[in-house]
């Protein structure tokens, strides 16, 4: 396990290099320019030329990716053209809202979608197999923005039951010493300021966790009914084995492996959809953050940003890999 650990680390060094590549040479190729959309109307010629001499835009691309490239190892991710503050600065800002968000929609996914599938492979061919099915379509089907604005819509402007936007009330005052809003209530014994903030989180989260729910029910329910099909398990149950301790270790336990693969695939989905849910409930993270880059065509805060997405996607990976082993003894000798 130690050995695959390692593999997978040794290759994750080549690959964030050819990635840096293409992300640089993609956000350079794209229309316009920060400085054109950072000045806007008094964008003139002398202008624009005054910005990409400050930011160094006017120099070889060859030579902008080596200075950015050695400013990324020693930890610098270049400075915002919007902000005009360090993208590190910003990241770190904005970094905990969007775990917060993605975690909990993360468990919500994970927390119902695999107990529905599992129930509706138990009762294929019912009612709760078709409802369950109907459902999961419609999680998949529905568009995150969407949904998001449906729930703000029904549970917080009509009903009046959760925020609207933000991650914490105006008028609450709380102590952050770590940038999780929900994790610092705890810790400073400020309960109410905890509370507060995970009512701010259950809308953005269900909304954003809708899709993979969707796909973790679904995969979850083919592979479970794969697996009671499966000839090992009808071996065991002639041979005696408890229904319970049959569906616990033998069906449950081998239906995982496809299941684990889905849930490591839905972090990058989760992320890239924190984008729309962000902006849609005025959520101060990495989202909407982003989605304010791309329309400023902010080179630094574009590259530092999604080349972190991808660092994520690629160590979400890898505990994909090393959860195969804990599953199945057999991948351990791999």
């Amino acid at each position: 396990m130690a050995r695959l650990v390692l593999q997978r680390l040794a290759l994750l060094i080549p690959t964030l290099l050819g990635l840096s590549v293409l992300l640089f040479l993609w956000v350079r190729a794209l229309p316009g320019g920060p400085a054109t959309a950072l000045l806007g109307e008094r964008a003139t010629p002398e202008a624009v030329e005054r910005i990409n001499r400050l930011y160094g835009f006017d120099r070889p691309l060859l030579e902008q990716y080596v200075t950015w490239l050695g400013q990324l190892l020693q930890g610098n991710f270049g400075v915002s053209t919007r902000t005009a503050r360090p993208v590190l600065d910003e990241f770190l800002a904005r970094f905990p809202a969007t775990i917060e968000l993605t975690a909990l929609a993360l468990l919500i996914a994970v927390g119902v979608g695999i107990p529905l599938g599992y129930v509706a492979a138990r009762y294929q061919g019912r009612f709760l197999d078709h409802t369950t099915v109907v459902v999961s379509l419609l999680g998949v089907t529905i568009p995150v923005f969407f949904l998001a604005f449906l729930l703000k819509w029904l549970f917080a402007v009509q009903a009046g039951w959760f925020p609207s936007a933000g991650r914490q009330s105006a008028d609450m005052v709380a102590t952050h010493p770590t940038g999780f809003y929900v994790l610092d209530g705890l810790l400073t014994r400020e309960w109410d300021a905890s509370w507060d903030a995970l009512t701010h989180l259950v809308l953005p989260a269900l909304a954003l966790g809708s899709i993979p729910l969707a796909i973790i029910a679904r995969i979850t329910r083919a592979s479970v009914i794969e697996v009671q099909n499966a000839d090992y398990v009808r071996t065991a149950r002639a041979k005696g084995l408890s229904a319970s301790r049959l569906r616990r270790r033998v069906v449950l336990r081998n239906a995982m492996l496809p299941v684990s693969t889905t849930i490591g695939l839905q972090v990058g989905l989760l992320l890239s959809g924190a984008v729309l849910t962000e902006t849609v409930f005025a959520f101060n993270g990495i989202g909407s953050f982003l989605a304010n880059a791309v329309f400023n065509l902010d080179y630094a805060v574009l590259q530092g940003f999604i080349l972190f997405i991808a660092v994520v996607y690629a160590l979400v990976n890898l505990a994909v890999d090393v959860s195969y082993g804990l599953i199945d003894p057999r991948m351990r000798a791999r």
